[in-house]
């Protein structure tokens, strides 16, 4: 799952320094131990003797370096039961445990070329708090109202619009729940304030929360960034925008709002044609519909978004003008 450079930067940097507070935790737990209890300083000093005998037996032949190994591991497992003992007596459990911040992994955050859970995990959760400053909450499916939605049937679609809504919540909730890089494109069509920047946080997160790489991003920003990374000799957002076509799933919101231009559309067709060509899902949100998205950009862009996503539309009436009457 690949996640942002500047994501694993935030994770790794975190990762480091709990490394260097176990460890300077762990010698200020033994100074005070031998400050306290010298002869546990004797058994430690003692215990390395037995480590540099059993070594140099190893290398060494014969009935002699066997019996070297042998008293060498004899000594040593002694010196460990006194040393647990005098431990257990003077300090709480666990004071003198210097067992490293990972045990699968040693605190490096790899094992071999791979990385390790304990990295993945921070990275999840920088990932989290990402997404909780783009979306600007913390949207979660649970809080989803279908009574904003009007329960009388509209002739328009033959369905009311809470039906409609509540198959599209559904949809939604099952294809983020079940997310893999296999689960194909969701495009989300329908005017303001009907809900689709929250449900498009909603699945942000919740496939986020499973592991997979997540980048969430505005129309307007996403355009901003990729331009000043072709015009404007930014290395910075050069390397951000690598983000784009990497993550496990990339989300735009309110396609339509950005300043349109052949840049725009250039870029718009050249990110959604290399990630449906690499297999990566996406999610893209507008206000306008399959004509207005065919005619502000080209027919080829509208051509995939009308083949290549599973089309959901947004009906209702705009939720944040009923809350701001008090409905």
């Amino acid at each position: 799952m690949a996640y942002s450079a500047e994501v694993v930067k935030r994770a790794r940097a975190r990762l480091a320094q709990a490394k260097e507070d176990r460890e300077s935790e762990n010698r200020q737990h033994l100074a005070e131990a031998y400050a306290k209890v010298p002869r546990i300083r004797e058994i430690d000093m003692e215990l390395r003797k037995t480590m540099v005998m059993a070594a140099q037996a190893a290398f060494a032949r014969g009935a002699d370096a066997k019996e070297t190994m042998e008293q060498a591991r004899i000594a040593n497992l002694s010196l460990q039961e006194e040393r647990s003992i005098l431990a257990a007596e003077h300090f709480e459990e666990g004071f003198l445990d210097d067992s490293p911040l990972c045990d699968r992994c040693g605190g490096s955050g790899y094992i071999g070329s791979n990385m390790c859970e304990c990295l993945r995990e921070l990275c999840r959760q920088e990932q989290k708090k990402e997404l909780s400053l783009l979306s600007g909450g913390k949207e979660s499916f649970s809080q989803f109202k279908l009574e904003y939605y009007p329960d009388r049937i509209d002739p328009k679609y033959g369905f009311s619009p809470r039906v409609i809504m509540e198959r599209n919540f559904r949809n939604c909730r099952s294809w983020a729940t079940t997310f893999s890089l296999n689960s194909g494109n969701l495009l989300f069509i329908g005017g303001t304030g009907l809900g689709k920047t929250f449900l498009s946080a909603c699945v942000a997160r919740t496939v986020a929360d499973r592991g997979y790489s997540v980048v969430y991003e505005t129309a307007n920003h996403l355009f901003s960034k990729l331009e000043r990374a072709k015009f404007g000799n930014d290395e910075d957002a050069r390397r951000e925008t690598q983000k784009y076509g990497e993550c496990d799933l990339l989300i735009i919101d309110d396609l339509g709002t950005e300043m349109p231009g052949q840049f725009t559309t250039a870029a718009l067709y050249s990110l959604v044609n290399d990630r449906l060509l690499s297999g990566k899902p996406m999610l893209i949100s507008t206000n306008l519909n399959v004509d207005e998205l065919r005619r502000r950009y080209s027919p080829q862009i509208a051509s995939r978004l009308e083949g290549s996503f599973n089309r959901l539309t947004f009906v209702g009436e705009d939720i944040r003008v009923m809350k701001n009457r008090g409905l």
